[in-house]
């Protein structure tokens, strides 16, 4: 079983920026990549972006150019780093695996974009 805790989630205006980080433990080897998700209110969940154990990244069109992903293969952790952030953008983050275990979903953190 994988377990992911993330943080880092607050509250910004728009233009902003926040980090968010997200630690996984657990059988972290049968993992090839760790993707940050985002779930809106009355929205389904979406992927935003992951990273291979590589540090190959993907990112969803919605924030490329905006959101960058990095990793810390030593400390099992992942970072998205937020930057001119919109309301749009306002949503619990998790971190899951890609594709997502199921059963391993956090709590999520929650980013709210507002002025």
């Amino acid at each position: 079983q994988v377990q992911f805790v993330e943080s880092g989630g607050g509250v910004v205006q728009p233009g902003g920026s926040l980090r968010l980080s997200c630690e996984a433990s657990g059988m972290m080897f049968r993992i090839a990549a760790m993707g940050w998700y985002r779930q809106a209110a009355g929205k389904q969940r979406e992927l935003v972006g992951s990273i291979t154990s590589g540090g190959s990244t993907w990112y969803a069109d919605s924030v490329k150019g905006r959101f960058t992903i990095s990793g810390d293969n030593a400390k099992n952790t992942i970072y998205l780093q937020m930057n001119s952030l919109k309301p749009e953008d306002t949503a619990v983050y998790f971190c899951n695996a890609r594709p997502g275990i199921p059963g391993s979903w956090g709590q999520g953190t929650q980013v709210t974009v507002s002025s």
